[in-house]
């Protein structure tokens, strides 16, 4: 493996820093799109100091790990990147919110989600990484499906926006189909 291992083509995964990184979420946060885009909970922003201590909670938890998106060429913080493990079973949910809206369908998000299959895979030794996603978010959708992740499943209108509700997609990608497609270049760009 010539790249290195947290490095994609666009970005790098580097350790989460409530320090200074709480101050990049809060600005983020104030972006009701993202919220709504990242989580099912009703978009509430949240100060520095909620966000510092939530991300020193999520990095004491053994099960977690989480990065922030760097951008290769200036070093930008652009987001974030994370899975939390059941090491029993050998598997991960992942998640993933790009907050600079700038960098926004251009492939960072697509890249960040190479790198952390790489790593959830190559490191870490897991053998599922699963997601879920929203149907308003044809991007991301687009994304994971290019990244090698299948749709597995589908809740029916379990999601309410914008006075209508959407459906949510499960879905998952195992071991031997990132090991296929990444030996085949599929999942290189």
């Amino acid at each position: 493996m010539n790249t290195p291992l947290l490095h994609g083509q666009l970005v790098r995964l580097a350790a989460l820093n409530p320090e200074t990184d709480a101050e990049a979420v809060t600005r983020w946060q104030r972006d009701a799109e993202f919220l709504r885009l990242v989580d099912s909970e009703p978009a509430v922003p949240r100060s520095a100091s909620q966000n510092k201590a939530d991300m020193e909670a999520r990095l004491a938890r053994e099960n977690n790990f989480s990065f922030v998106i760097r951008t290769l060429a200036d070093d930008r913080p652009i987001g974030f990147v994370g899975l939390w493990v059941q090491w029993i079973h050998s598997d991960a949910w992942m998640g993933i919110g790009l907050g600079e809206r700038e960098y926004w369908g251009k492939g960072y998000g697509a890249d960040a989600v190479r790198v952390i299959l790489r790593y959830g895979f190559a490191e870490l030794n897991l053998h599922r990484i699963s997601l879920g996603v929203f149907e308003y978010n044809p991007r991301a959708i687009r994304a994971y499906e290019k990244a090698g992740f299948v749709r597995e499943g589908r809740t029916r209108q379990d999601a309410r926006r914008d006075g209508r509700h959407w459906d949510s997609f499960w879905m998952g990608i195992l071991r031997e189909e990132w090991e296929q497609g990444y030996e085949h270049g599929a999942f290189s760009g």
